[in-house]
């Protein structure tokens, strides 16, 4: 079979990314161009700016993965690009110049959801085998998810309200900590104990998750201290928040692999970038011995190349979409595109 070469666009956030992977396995050239430092000025992303960047970056982008993987357009056989979830106007930089290139070069055009992208960065690593379990942990999601085949979902447990990124995004806010929060969140946990006493959300045999109880206990906490004239512990009660979060993902976890009786388990989103999870996670596949895949660090946040990736199987459906591909600021993931 002639060996295939998919051209993935991000731009869903402050990251532009274009990449090239060749059987949605093999990483032949990335670049990502992001905008951090210019947000952190502002405390977090300003989405006029961030759509103004990507459409200043996104052709140099191009350039630099072409030059860097020496393959030309001709030599892609499709373009595929985040259409959802994100930010408006910067997935519409994305959207817009994948129509481009897929009208100006004549390639099939694959419409590929961001979460997909997480997931599927796994085969980065080594390539997915079915039945397996799927913890998603990002800003918008908290799922345990069965795939008994390329895009094939049975959702077992999801979070009733925040999704687990945006707790540690918020508390981080609490806390007077920069963007990016989650990641600055983990680094005071290092530093302190597990001290101040907060409520373990979701604790019992559902697979469901909550987060928003645990958030607010940790805003009225500050709040009441503060109150009382008593200063906060900010690194203890940054780790009391970060060990009861992580108890209740590796709990639900280790109840559904007890449930389903899942042998494989594999780790996507933003928030599986935290040391401290990855730990966590490999010392509970080490124990029920069962098999796990983390992505590396670099495929953990947004990036072109996972979205390359999950195309790999629409490409082989002829899961193609045309030009009247639209970008959606928000889309549940499991379930359906329009």
């Amino acid at each position: 079979m002639k060996d295939v070469l998919i051209m993935g666009i991000e731009s869903s956030c402050d990251e532009t990314s274009i990449s090239i992977v060749k059987n949605g396995c093999e990483e032949i050239a990335t670049t990502v161009l992001t905008q951090m430092d210019t947000h952190a000025l502002y405390g977090g992303v300003v989405p006029e700016i961030a759509s103004r960047m990507h459409t200043e970056n996104i052709t140099m982008v191009l350039e630099d993965v072409l030059t860097k993987s020496n393959v030309k357009m001709e030599d892609i056989d499709a373009i595929a690009v985040t259409y959802a979830p994100g930010l408006l106007g910067s997935l519409l930089v994305g959207v817009e110049f994948a129509k481009v290139l897929a009208l100006v070069y004549d390639k099939p055009l694959i419409a590929t959801h961001h979460i997909a992208g997480h997931i599927y960065a796994n085969n980065l690593v080594k390539k997915l085998e079915f039945p397996l379990l799927a913890l998603v942990v990002s800003g918008g999601h908290t799922e345990l998810v069965m795939m008994k085949g390329d895009y094939d979902f049975e959702v077992l447990g999801t979070t009733k309200d925040d999704a687990i990124g945006e707790c540690f995004d918020k508390v981080a806010r609490v806390l007077g900590l920069p963007y990016p929060g989650g990641p600055n969140v983990e680094k005071y946990a290092k530093l302190g104990k597990w001290t101040y006493d907060l409520p373990k959300p979701m604790d019992n045999d559902e697979l469901n998750f909550s987060f928003s109880g645990l958030k607010s206990a940790v805003i009225n906490l500050k709040h009441n201290e503060e109150q009382r004239g008593n200063a906060i512990r900010e690194y203890d009660l940054a780790r009391s928040f970060q060990d009861v979060a992580f108890d209740q993902v590796i709990r639900k976890t280790r109840l559904a692999i007890a449930k389903s009786g899942a042998k494989r388990v594999i780790v996507a989103g933003g928030v599986s970038a935290s040391a401290e999870l990855r730990e966590q996670m490999t010392k509970l596949c080490d124990e029920l011995k069962v098999d796990l895949s983390i992505p590396p660090m670099r495929y953990c946040t947004d990036n072109a190349t996972m979205i390359a990736c999950a195309a790999y199987p629409q490409f082989l459906n002829k899961d193609f979409t045309d030009f009247s591909l639209r970008a959606k600021s928000q889309e549940y993931f499991f379930q359906k595109k329009d």
